[in-house]
C-alpha cells in the first residue's frame, strides 16, 4: 500500500505554501469509508463497462488502428462530444488513487490495459485526441469548443496519479510527449498564442512540473493563466454553434489578476482558479494570491448555495449575478462542486486558513455527494434544492432524476476520482505540526507525529485522536479544525479539559506527545434552522434545516400520506428533534419538526392576499421528517425542498 503522498496535489519543497498534504492519510471506517467502498466496488469496477458502452474506449482502439494501418481512417468517432477522451482519463485517475489506497489485482489489470490503449493511440508527434484523429477536423483549429487542452490536462493528471500510485513511468511518458507537443505549438512566437475554451491544463501542468522538475511545464501553465482575459477566443470560437456564449464562458473576459468576481461557466472558472492557486504556491506570486482570495470571497459571499454548490444558471452552466441563488432552478452541476473543492483545498494549502476547509466540508457532504446515488450506479448532473412533485422536465442530462450514465458523462468519473482521492483532503503538515481538516476514522501523520482518529462524524460530534507514533522529542502541535457551523465545543487532553478558544477556526494543542496520548474534541451538533441573507431573494421567508455539516431536505417519501413538501409551512417555534434510523437511506439521522397545512381555500384560486390579512390556516399540524440532502432522489419520483417557508411570515 502506497500511503506516502499518493494524492493529486504535491507542492515542491520550494513552494510558498504553509500547509502541505499529510504524508500519511488513510480513511479506515465510518461515513466516508462506506462511500469510498461503494465507489471502489461498484462505480470504479463498472467504469470500463460504461466507457465501453458509450464508445469512449472504442475511439482509442480506432485511433490506435489508424496508426498501425498507415493512415487509413477507421469508422468515425463514437459519441456526441469532442471531449469524451477525458471521461477515460478521469476514470483512470480515480482507479489509480484507489490502487494507491487499496491494492486490487483486477482493477490494476484494467488500469494497465487502458494505459496500453492510450499509449497505442498517441500520434508520433505526441498529439492525442481521438475526436480529431478520427476525422473530426484539423487539430488546434477549434480552440473554443475543441477541448484538446482540457483533455490533455486530464491525461496529465491521470498520468501523475498512475506514477504516484504504481511508480511506473508508462503513462507519464505519454503525458510528457503530449506536453512537449503542446509546448511546441503554444506560446509567444509559436503557432498559437491563445488558450483553450475550457481551463484544466493549467493545474495539470503545474503538477507535471512538481512530478518531473521540468520548469518549462510551470512556465507554460503561467503563460496560459496570464493569457486569459485578452479576448483571444471571442472571435470564431463559436464555430458550428447557434449562439456565441461570450468571453465570460471561455474565461477570456478579464485577466485573473484583475478580476473582481467569479463569472461565466462555473466549472471553467474554478478549474482555472485551482490552476492559478497551484501557480501562486510555486512562484510566490503575491498579486495572484490576492486575486484568488478576492475571487474566493466573492464566490462564497454572493454565489454559493447553502449546500456548497455553485453555478445557478442553466444557461451556459454559469454563475449568476450576485445573490442569484434560486432553489428550484439551481443548476449546481456536480462537476462545479468538485471544482470548488479543488480550488478551496488549494487555497487552504496556500494560506493555511481554516475557512477554506470549512467550505470543502460543506461541499463534500452536500453539493458534491448529492451527485452520486447511494447505489454507486446512478448520478445527478444538476443538483437543485427544490424539486416539484409535478415537474415538467424534459428528458436529458440536466434533469433532477438519477441516471445510470449521461451523453455528456463528465460528472460520474469526476465523482469517482474525488472519492478515490478523498483521504488527500483530510490532513496537512506545516511548520506548526499536524492539522486535521476533515474528520473521518483513520490514520493520519507526518513530521514525526502519527495519530489514529475515531469518530461517527457526521452523525456525532465526538472526535477522538490517539497518538500512535511520536518519533521526535519535545513539544509538537496537533491542530484541529472547529467547523464554522459549531458554536459550542470542548477539548480534552488525556481526560483533562483544555481551556482556550479556537483562533480563526483552529484549535491548537501543543504537548510533548507520546504514544497513547488522547485528544478528544466534542462538537455540539443540535439540529438548527438557517436563514439566508435578505439579498437572496429566492428564499426570503424560508429556513433550511441543518445539523452538523449536513444540509437536510423534506422529501415526499418521508411525509405522512405522501404529503407534497410544497403544501406545508414549517413552524419555527417547535423545537427540532433528531433520531437515528439505521435502515433508512443507508443509515441516517433524521430530523423532525412540525409544519402547518394551509387552509383548503388557500390551495386554489388567486394565490395572493393583502399584506396584514390574517393568514388562512386549517388548524391542522403535521409532523415533518427531514433527511440529509445528499440522499435525496434515491427512492423514485417525488417532491423535495431544502428551503421551507416559515409559518407566520406571510
Amino acid at each position: 500500500m502506497n500511503t506516502v503522498f499518493a494524492g493529486p496535489v504535491r507542492p515542491t519543497p520550494g513552494a510558498v505554501s504553509p500547509l502541505r498534504p499529510a504524508a500519511l492519510a488513510r480513511v479506515e471506517g465510518g461515513f466516508w469509508a462506506e462511500r469510498r467502498r461503494i465507489n471502489a466496488e461498484v462505480s470504479l469496477a463498472e467504469g470500463p463497462e460504461r466507457l465501453e458502452a458509450a464508445g469512449n474506449l472504442a475511439n482509442f482502439r480506432a485511433a490506435a488502428l489508424l496508426r498501425t494501418e498507415g493512415g487509413t481512417v477507421p469508422p468515425g468517432f463514437a459519441g456526441d462530444f469532442q471531449f469524451q477522451d477525458s471521461d477515460v482519463y478521469k476514470w483512470l485517475e480515480a482507479a489509480c488513487w484507489q490502487l494507491a489506497d487499496s491494492p486490487d489485482d483486477e482493477l490494476a489489470a484494467e488500469v494497465e490495459a487502458v494505459v496500453a490503449l492510450i499509449a497505442a493511440a498517441q500520434r508520433e508527434d505526441g498529439y492525442l485526441q481521438t475526436y480529431y484523429q478520427l476525422g473530426g477536423g484539423e487539430p488546434w483549429t477549434e480552440l473554443g469548443w475543441g477541448h484538446e487542452l482540457y483533455c490533455a490536462g486530464h491525461l496529465i493528471q491521470a498520468a501523475v496519479a498512475h506514477h504516484r500510485a504504481t511508480g511506473s513511468d508508462r503513462l507519464l511518458a505519454v503525458a510528457r510527449r503530449f506536453a512537449d507537443h503542446i509546448d511546441s505549438v503554444f506560446g509567444p512566437g509559436k503557432q498559437l498564442d491563445t488558450v483553450c475554451g475550457h481551463p484544466e491544463v493549467e493545474t495539470a501542468l503545474v503538477e507535471l512540473y512538481r512530478t518531473t522538475s521540468e520548469r518549462r511545464h510551470l512556465d507554460l501553465a503561467r503563460h496560459f493563466i496570464d493569457r486569459r482575459g485578452h479576448g483571444t477566443l471571442s472571435s470564431g470560437a463559436d464555430r458550428g454553434h447557434d449562439r456565441d456564449p461570450g468571453p465570460e464562458f471561455w474565461q477570456d473576459h478579464t485577466p485573473v489578476r484583475e478580476a473582481t468576481e467569479v463569472a461565466g461557466h462555473a466549472v471553467r472558472q474554478l478549474y482555472l482558479l485551482a490552476g492559478a492557486a497551484d501557480l501562486a504556491a510555486e512562484t510566490g506570486d503575491r498579486q495572484l494570491r490576492a486575486a484568488l482570495v478576492r475571487l474566493w470571497d466573492d464566490m462564497v459571499t454572493t454565489k454559493t448555495y447553502v449546500s456548497g454548490a455553485v453555478g445557478s444558471r442553466h444557461d451556459w452552466e454559469s454563475f449568476g449575478d450576485a445573490h442569484e441563488l434560486p432553489a428550484d432552478r439551481a443548476y449546481a452541476e456536480t462537476c462545479a462542486a468538485i471544482a470548488s473543492v479543488h480550488f478551496s483545498w488549494r487555497m487552504a494549502l496556500l494560506t493555511g486558513e481554516a475557512r477554506y476547509s470549512d467550505l470543502v466540508e460543506r461541499t463534500l457532504f452536500n453539493g458534491f455527494l448529492a451527485g452520486a446515488g447511494l447505489d454507486g450506479r446512478t448520478w445527478l448532473y444538476v443538483n437543485p434544492l427544490h424539486h416539484r412533485a409535478r415537474s415538467h422536465e424534459r428528458p436529458g442530462d440536466q434533469t433532477a432524476h438519477r441516471t445510470p450514465w449521461f451523453r455528456c458523462a463528465c460528472c460520474p468519473p469526476n465523482v469517482m476520482r474525488l472519492l478515490a482521492s478523498l483521504p488527500h483532503y483530510t490532513a496537512t503538515t506545516g511548520d506548526d505540526g499536524l492539522h486535521l481538516h476533515q474528520y473521518a476514522t483513520g490514520v493520519y501523520g507526518g513530521d514525526g507525529l502519527t495519530v489514529r482518529v475515531t469518530t461517527d462524524y457526521p452523525w456525532d460530534g465526538t472526535v477522538t485522536v490517539t497518538v500512535d507514533e511520536a518519533t521526535l522529542t519535545g513539544p509538537k502541535t496537533l491542530t484541529l479544525r472547529v467547523p464554522a457551523w459549531c458554536t459550542r465545543y470542548t477539548l480534552a487532553l488525556n481526560g483533562a479539559v483544555v481551556e482556550g478558544r479556537a483562533e480563526s477556526g483552529w484549535l491548537r494543542v501543543t504537548h510533548a506527545f507520546v504514544p497513547g496520548d488522547t485528544v478528544r474534541l466534542e462538537l455540539a451538533m443540535p439540529a438548527r434552522l438557517t436563514v439566508a441573507g435578505p439579498r437572496v431573494d429566492a428564499v426570503r421567508g424560508c429556513a433550511a434545516i441543518e445539523r452538523g455539516p449536513l444540509v437536510y431536505c423534506l422529501e415526499q417519501a418521508d411525509q405522512p400520506g405522501g404529503l407534497d413538501p410544497d403544501d406545508v409551512v414549517l413552524d419555527p417555534g417547535v423545537p427540532l428533534t433528531v433520531d437515528r434510523q439505521p435502515g433508512l437511506l443507508g443509515g441516517v439521522d433524521r430530523v423532525s419538526g412540525v409544519g402547518r397545512l394551509p387552509a383548503t381555500d388557500e390551495r386554489a384560486g388567486w394565490p395572493y392576499r393583502p399584506l396584514g390579512a390574517e393568514e388562512p390556516r386549517s388548524g391542522e399540524d403535521v409532523r415533518l421528517t427531514a433527511v440529509p440532502y445528499y440522499a435525496w432522489a434515491n427512492r423514485g419520483a417525488g417532491g423535495m425542498r431544502v428551503w421551507l417557508p416559515l409559518a407566520g411570515l406571510g
